[in-house]
């Protein structure tokens, strides 16, 4: 955690401050609804988005009240996303706790994910930050895609590379993207400038995600998740792709028959995950995920040299270090 409190240090006042204005943004006057918001608050995690929003605005050694906003805009936006998830999932624990599905039943859990949305928008709408409000918009249908894009394929099982880096690109990278679009654009910098900040949060969400796909082949108790979920959930991440496109036909077709036919038999799963070790999957998406660190790194580079961008650089590291 230690590795946390070094990248917030030059924004650990805007973020105690920004924990209390984000717990008024979730008030409400149905005694239901801030019951299920104080549970929310209660279970809140690393804050990484809003991370990225402030330390892309102090990359300007700027801080303005509308900084704020974007990022509890950011992070109400993705608080709705995780509620939905939950309930597409069918997943009863979020974050160690139990899902707001699992005590409050689908449909309250939808509804819920409804208001944070509108809670968000209308963040923007109320103070009149149109560009925010189209970075978030964009950022909305962005992950909506994705997640359809990628149930798509996962039906098929046909995806390439090319589409899976569309499917993270969208389902992930776009919100991190908009964190760094929505910092730089709070304290007033250019077009131009605000897009080099949403590549380089694009580039950033991508390594990431990578790096979710990689734990899902190493068994630490450490890892939020359980070995193989996402091929018992028939996801085709960057391993297994992989490893699909640089084995023999007769091989590939036993991996796509136990995905298709055997995804929640531990035995196999244990089976196709010691073939993506065996067959270089980890390595070539360690590479991958490298490749966009330094990607990322590259965009930062010209931005002067202070704290804030110090915090970014250990942000990134973290991204693609991290044990969970």
């Amino acid at each position: 955690m230690s590795a946390i409190k070094n990248i917030k240090a030059p924004i650990k006042e805007e973020i105690n401050l920004f924990e209390q204005k984000f717990k008024d943004s979730l008030k409400s006057n149905v005694s239901l609804l801030d019951r299920i918001m104080h549970y929310i608050i209660k279970r809140k995690g690393k804050q990484m988005r809003p991370m990225f929003v402030f330390l892309s605005a102090k990359l300007f050694s700027k801080f303005e009240e509308n900084t704020y906003r974007a990022a509890s805009m950011i992070e109400l936006l993705h608080t709705a996303t995780l509620v939905h998830d939950d309930v597409i999932d069918e997943a009863n624990f979020r974050r160690g706790f139990f899902s707001i599905n699992s005590i409050w039943k689908n449909k309250i859990a939808v509804l819920v994910g409804d208001f944070l949305l509108s809670r968000g928008l209308l963040l923007a709408v109320k103070n009149e930050e149109f560009e925010l409000l189209k970075i978030m918009s964009i950022a909305v249908q962005d992950m909506s895609e994705g997640e359809l894009l990628q149930i798509e394929k996962a039906r098929k099982l046909d995806i390439t590379e090319e589409v899976y880096f569309d499917i993270i690109r969208q389902k992930t990278a776009s919100l991190i993207a908009a964190c760094c679009a929505s910092g730089a654009n709070s304290v007033g910098q250019n077009k131009e400038i605000v897009e080099k900040m949403r590549l380089f949060g694009e580039k950033a969400g991508i390594a990431f995600q990578i790096k979710d796909d990689l734990f899902d082949y190493t068994q630490s108790p450490l890892i939020g998740k359980p070995t193989g979920i996402d091929i018992r959930e028939q996801k085709m991440t960057l391993p297994l792709i992989y490893t699909l496109n640089n084995i023999d036909k007769k091989l590939k077709n036993y991996i796509i028959n136990i995905i298709k036919n055997h995804p929640k038999d531990d035995k196999k799963v244990a089976e196709v995950i010691a073939l993506v070790k065996e067959n270089g999957g980890l390595e070539y998406a360690k590479k991958r995920m490298q490749e966009y660190h330094n990607t990322a790194l590259d965009l930062l580079n010209p931005f002067d040299d202070n704290k804030a961008k110090q915090s970014l650089v250990l942000l990134l590291d973290y991204v693609v270090n991290r044990q969970k």
